[in-house]
C-alpha cells in the first residue's frame, strides 16, 4: 500500500464547462488570457482542422480569430456534459459545443476536447 495521498478526482464536466464560459465565451482578451493561464499550460496545443496555436497568448489569438468569425450575437452553447470518447483514451473527455444565435437555430459545430493531468 502507499503512504501518499490519493488525488482529488478531476471534474471534467465543470473543467469544460469553464472553459467554454471563460474562454471561449469570453470577448475580452485581457479577461480571456486570465482565464487561459489558469486552465492550459504553458506549452498547450489548441487544434484546429487549419491550423493549431501552441501557448497562451497563440490560443488567446485563435479564440479572437474564432469569435470574430461569427456573426454579432452568437454564443457558444455546449450540447451535452464532458463525456469519455473513445480513442482518445481516458483523460480526454470531448464537449460538443455550438454556435447560437440568440433567437435562430444553431448553424455551426465544433467539439472541444481537453487532456486533463493532475
Amino acid at each position: 500500500m502507499s503512504n501518499q495521498p490519493k488525488s482529488k478526482p478531476i471534474n471534467y464536466d465543470g473543467l469544460m464547462q469553464a472553459n467554454l464560459a471563460r474562454v471561449f465565451g469570453e470577448h475580452d482578451a485581457d479577461k480571456r488570457i486570465k482565464a487561459i493561464r489558469e486552465f492550459y499550460a504553458e506549452d498547450a496545443v489548441l487544434n484546429e482542422p487549419d491550423a493549431s496555436a501552441k501557448g497562451h497568448a497563440a490560443i488567446n489569438e485563435a479564440v479572437t480569430s474564432l469569435l470574430a468569425s461569427l456573426p454579432p450575437g452568437f454564443v457558444f452553447r455546449a450540447i451535452g456534459p464532458a463525456t469519455r470518447q473513445a480513442g482518445y483514451g481516458d483523460e480526454h473527455r470531448p464537449l460538443q459545443l455550438r454556435a447560437f444565435p440568440v433567437v435562430i437555430p444553431a448553424v455551426k459545430r465544433i467539439r472541444d476536447a481537453a487532456e486533463a493531468r493532475p
